[in-house]
């Protein structure tokens, strides 16, 4: 059962990205106030939900949030500053979007750069053991799965409606032998890791 709060009387934003080790498309983060009384026995780290459990849970999480924002980093971005300061860019952004300013960020993973006035803190796992960062984790992954398959349109060799950008191997295949997109992120390597 994953935890509602780390402090006892603090608003607390949960954070999380979605997209980090992807060849193409942005890098997706959120950050969401839940109520302190929020429940829901299905809701953990997106990665170990269905597509069918995160697009169930997403309207969820958004109708019943406190507050809830998404942003993102586009590749070009990424390219320019790395994909670690990217992410947590997209995740300073959700957070100034939100409508209900938080007195606490709970950030997944252990890397992050203090956002200006409001106190973080760094959970590894975070998705597993907090509500509101598997919230944030669910809206960012969910979002970000939509934005794939809207480009995916555009691009539909790639097969964005089923890898999400991911280096699969057959979007690698379709990389070598068709080239990149605007959507692909030059920086990373064909196995998806950064290239520094």
């Amino acid at each position: 059962m994953l935890l509602g709060n780390y402090t006892k009387n603090l608003i607390e934003a949960g954070c999380d990205e979605a997209g980090r080790g992807c060849l193409a498309g942005p890098v997706f983060a959120a950050a969401v106030v839940l109520p302190r009384d929020f429940m829901n026995e299905v809701l953990t780290d997106s990665k170990q939900l269905t597509e069918k459990q995160r697009d169930m849970l997403r309207p969820i999480i958004e109708n019943q949030a406190i507050a809830w924002a998404v942003a993102s980093v586009n590749a070009e971005t990424i390219d320019t500053i790395n994909i670690l300061n990217a992410s947590i860019l997209a995740m300073h952004l959700a957070v100034q979007k939100l409508t209900t300013m938080p007195q606490m960020l709970l950030i997944d993973g252990n890397r992050f750069k203090p956002y200006p006035g409001i106190p973080h803190l760094c959970i590894v796992k975070g998705d597993e053991k907090y509500l509101s960062i598997a919230a944030a984790s669910v809206l960012a992954k969910t979002h970000r799965d939509a934005y794939m398959q809207g480009i995916h349109l555009d691009y539909p060799i790639y097969g964005w409606n089923q890898n999400k950008g991911y280096p699969s191997k057959k979007h690698r295949d379709i990389i070598r032998e068709h080239g990149i997109t605007p959507y692909h992120r030059i920086s990373f390597r064909m196995t998806g890791k950064k290239t520094d």
